[in-house]
């Protein structure tokens, strides 16, 4: 699941996970802080200084966290950037390195828990069951869930007919679904049909979600750039079947259909261009 339903709007499932990690490392943190006070005979205003120490470490360790996260994702593809640096600050395009976020926070942690030994205890505790909710979570909602091809049943806008995994078969394949309705997926279809003309060996498959031909059909006519691959998904199966339940959704299946990336909202043409750059330098 890559995103969840709330009323009418639809959120990404990761930071919502981990705003859930930081919420429970917190309160955590506190009740190790006062059972640390208590055992030491400490005042109340030690044992408040103690607690704001504690979240202030908290904090300072998500977002360093948070920013290294984003820094290695995208420094080792700065020229995929060049064009629109400005989009290096975009967290919208779900660029991450996990890995050396969660170093980094630890760091953080460490540090702090080094100036006062007070609070070793509890922020070895908070740190550990924050990381210790993002593994669980991530796996229970299948944020790392490799997933085959959808075998879909779809229809051209031209009224032929095919199946997902017969388009894709033997080739890398883009898998963006989308409505001419949805205002994020009209943003980023400019970078995917850039993309499209910068891959020739990767299949994009533009899939639209509950909408007629006449209104697809309506739409591209009035585009600035041509979109190879639309078709349609009048039942709006694909959401259920890959785990989202909000537009836009792309996937990157590799050539042997195994799931390689799965983003939810807007995604940037940097982000596109460093997912793709396996199959780019292979074209070369």
């Amino acid at each position: 699941m890559s995103s969840i339903q709330l009323g009418p709007l639809a959120f990404p499932v990761a930071p919502l996970l981990w705003l859930a990690a930081l919420g429970a490392a917190l309160a955590l943190a506190r009740a190790g802080v006062r059972i640390t006070a208590r055992r030491v005979g400490a005042g109340a205003a030690e044992a408040a200084a103690l607690t704001r120490a504690a979240d202030d470490a908290l904090w300072h360790a998500a977002i360093a966290g948070f920013v290294v996260s984003r820094l290695m994702f995208v420094l080792p593809a700065l020229g995929d950037y060049a064009s629109r640096p400005w989009t290096l600050l975009d967290i919208r395009d779900g660029g991450w390195s996990p890995a050396y976020g969660v170093l980094a926070a630890a760091a953080v942690l460490a540090w702090h828990a080094g100036r006062r030994a007070a609070l070793r205890t509890p922020l070895a505790a908070a740190g550990a069951l924050a990381l210790a909710l993002w593994a669980a979570g991530s796996t229970a909602l299948g944020l790392h869930r490799q997933l085959p091809v959808p075998d879909l049943a779809l229809v051209g806008v031209d009224g032929r007919s095919a199946r997902l995994p017969e388009l894709a078969a033997g080739r890398p394949l883009v898998l963006n679904l989308w409505a001419s309705w949805c205002a994020p997926c009209r943003v980023e279809l400019p970078a995917l049909a850039a993309a499209q003309a910068a891959h020739p060996a990767v299949r994009f498959v533009y899939l639209n979600q509950g909408e007629d031909a006449p209104a697809v059909q309506r739409f591209l006519a009035g585009l600035p750039f041509a979109l190879d691959g639309v078709w349609l998904d009048r039942r709006a199966a694909a959401g259920p079947a890959v785990g989202s339940e909000g537009l836009p959704t792309t996937l990157i299946f590799d050539a042997e259909g195994r799931l390689v990336e799965r983003h939810f909202g807007v995604i940037s043409e940097g982000a596109l261009r460093r997912h793709l750059r396996p199959w780019r330098d292979r074209e070369r």
